[in-house]
């Protein structure tokens, strides 16, 4: 369904086109979320420590590739609301040619140097071969990453923020079945839980792919404006390598603290491990709320109605703070609980750390959620390097 955010209530907009958004990011997480409990459970400690240390490093990698789509949705969603379809189908194939080059090559770049990356975060020996062979098969379902973001950045800057997330509903049950096949009938450890979300991340690519090419036949898209435009390009770029540092920045900054995690052994590992999913769970409703927002200012932007912009910023802000209130309750009463998710109730060390480390991250969560208002806000209307700022 294609959603014209120029007209309607502001709060009802947004938080409508934001539910399918963040049940598709809790899908998205799934995936590996999947992974971390299967062979926490079936294999062993080590390999939940495994698992869960690539997450940091695939985390932002594909932030990177993320917000390259991001920022060219942004672009897109402003020339959809302006309802310059010409320029909108010309914005559409640049950034498509420019952001596949850019994940080759982070592909070939990852794929050459995985021993290297693994060296400089001081990965521990007794995990260095299962967290290679996870990061190896991530690394290769990268193109598969771009494809379904690309797809998704189409269809939420038409409005459609539903579609994605039937193709991620898809992928994930995909992807469940598989870990449980490969892990626990076939028994090939973490290898498996590679291969499984690699296969299903193909899945949730094919279905994108094809969505979006038939939710934008409305567009009528002829073939002399699938071209790489170089004025097109300017705006892409800049739209696009921006809202992915700013996106990549904070990836950064946890990948760093794996780094320092991994210097205190596998224990701290699993406990950081199983947290840090907690915490991006925890802080999903207000993140896609935020990119949420950055659709619903980007077309009124497109559509020159500031006055539309402040009614939104104001629902937006009463909404993210009743959102940080439940959220940080709930993970301050059940964070034990919530770590039990993860590892059996023996494992207390595991369970004690993790604790700690939510008891604190939960206190926190309302200035998270203004910052990705902001974030949205300042997407929306094009100024990128606010966001980097605040970052």
């Amino acid at each position: 369904m294609i959603e014209d955010m120029t007209t309607g209530k502001p709060t009802k907009k947004i938080l409508l086109f934001a539910l399918p958004m963040l049940l598709g990011n809790i899908f998205q997480q799934i995936y590996n979320l999947v992974d971390t409990i299967v062979v926490g459970r079936f294999v062993g400690p080590d390999a939940l420590a495994a698992v869960g240390s690539s997450f940091t490093m695939m985390t932002f990698v594909t932030s990177v590739i993320i917000g390259l789509c991001m920022g060219a949705g942004i672009l897109i969603s402003q020339l959809f609301g302006a309802k310059e379809y010409i320029r909108m189908q010309r914005a559409i194939a640049t950034s498509f040619y420019f952001i596949l080059a850019i994940t080759l090559a982070i592909m070939a770049i990852t794929l050459l140097f995985t021993d290297l990356i693994l060296a400089l975060f001081q990965t521990p020996a007794e995990i260095l071969a299962d967290t290679k062979t996870y990061l190896t098969f991530i690394f290769w379902g990268l193109i598969f990453t771009f494809f379904y973001n690309f797809a998704t950045c189409l269809l939420r800057a038409i409005g459609d923020s539903k579609t994605p997330l039937y193709a991620l509903i898809v992928a994930c049950l995909v992807n469940v079945a598989l870990d449980l096949v490969f892990v626990v009938v076939f028994h090939m450890g973490v290898r498996g839980a590679a291969l499984a979300t690699v296969i299903a991340q193909g899945v949730s690519a094919l279905l994108g792919c094809l969505s979006a090419i038939k939710k934008l036949s409305f567009l009528q898209i002829q073939r002399e404006n699938l071209i790489f435009d170089r004025d097109m390009f300017q705006m892409t770029a800049r739209y696009s390598v921006l809202t992915s540092i700013q996106q990549s920045i904070m990836n950064f900054g946890i990948l760093l603290v794996q780094g320092l995690v991994n210097t205190f052994g596998a224990t701290a590992m699993a406990a950081f491990a199983a947290a840090v999913k907690i915490d991006s769970f925890a802080y999903m409703p207000v993140q896609e709320f935020g990119n949420a927002f950055s659709t619903y200012v980007a077309q009124n932007v497109g559509a020159s109605d500031t006055q539309r912009v402040k009614l939104g910023v104001h629902a937006a802000i009463r909404t993210i703070i009743i959102f940080c209130i439940i959220i940080s309750s709930l993970v301050l009463i059940f964070a034990r609980q919530l770590m039990m998710i993860f590892v059996d109730a023996c494992e207390t060390a595991i369970i004690d750390i993790g604790a700690q480390y939510l008891y604190i991250v939960g206190v926190f969560y309302v200035l998270i959620g203004f910052l990705f208002m902001f974030y949205g806000f300042y997407r929306g209307i094009g100024q990128h390097s606010m966001s980097i700022i605040l970052t």
